[in-house]
């Protein structure tokens, strides 16, 4: 990588590691012996393993002697399945394995639930894109966001200026759709696109005669959906989004619909089981 993830990782370890707070009893910290023991990263769900860097360089944040993971990415973004028995052996010092345990796994499941949940909606979404929200876990947006890609999803928008949304309440405070577009127009960002929330027909023409090309159908029934679509120009992209799930997204996959955007895919992801056994090295 041209970055030093260490470096680039730092601050949210440093998160991490406060909120466990070991230097609450100094005498247990100093009492744990530092020999070396056998690790064993076990997959016991069937799942998609996402966040190996991330998982080992927990460990080197609070390790005197980094330890090189670079032959374990090979296993990164892979399809496991629970029967296999797969698992990945590596060598630390106990004290450095115990101590970073929790939140190197803490991080690995929750980006490997996100990737494995987010994949059910690609396999079914077949060429509409999936799309990530920014409702997402406060202190984890990058983690989660990583794992969709992982997953075959896409990301979104990262913060609110990746790309100017017109929300509901922008055109509420703002007087209208033509007042909230002109708002972000004015705001003179050459290269940032404009993307409409609507809900329906009348603010999706009164959106593109004012030049806006991306429209979110927010709410929008699977016929109200179809009825959109019959008046969608060539140069207009349609995102559906609004409490589509796992369960129903079968009814959205429209002719005509460009991407499903939905923030299930991200804090509804059911928890994987992933666990890491220690043995001794002699």
């Amino acid at each position: 990588m041209g970055l030093n993830l260490a470096e680039f990782m730092r601050k949210n370890f440093e998160l991490f590691f406060n909120e466990d707070d070991l230097s609450k009893n100094l005498n247990y910290l100093n009492s744990l012996p530092s020999t070396t023991v056998h690790c064993h990263l076990k997959i016991k769900d069937n799942l998609i393993l996402t966040g190996l860097p991330y998982f080992f360089e927990a460990f080197n944040y609070i390790s005197n002697t980094p330890i090189n993971y670079s032959e374990y990415l090979k296993f990164e973004g892979k399809q496991f399945k629970k029967d296999e028995g797969f698992q990945i052996d590596f060598e630390l010092p106990f004290d450095v394995a115990l101590s970073g345990e929790r939140i190197a796994l803490n991080l690995l499941q929750r980006m490997s639930s996100v990737a494995t949940y987010t994949k059910s909606f690609v396999d079914l979404a077949g060429d509409i894109k999936i799309l990530d929200t920014r409702k997402t876990t406060p202190g984890l947006r990058a983690f989660e966001k990583y794992a969709v890609t992982v997953g075959g999803g896409f990301n979104h928008r990262l913060s609110q200026l990746d790309c100017f949304m017109i929300k509901d309440n922008h055109k509420s405070i703002f007087g209208g759709v033509e007042n909230a577009i002109l708002y972000f127009k004015n705001l003179n960002s050459f290269y940032n696109p404009i993307i409409m929330e609507v809900h329906d027909l009348k603010e999706i023409n009164e959106g593109y005669k004012l030049g806006v090309k991306h429209f979110l159908l927010d709410n929008f029934s699977p016929s109200e959906i179809q009825d959109a679509i019959k008046s969608k120009k060539s140069d207009m992209t349609f995102e559906v989004s609004g409490g589509i799930t796992l369960q129903n997204i079968e009814n959205y996959l429209i002719k005509g619909v460009d991407a499903i955007s939905s923030g299930s895919i991200i804090y509804n992801a059911p928890s994987v089981d992933i666990s890491l056994k220690m043995s001794s090295a002699q």
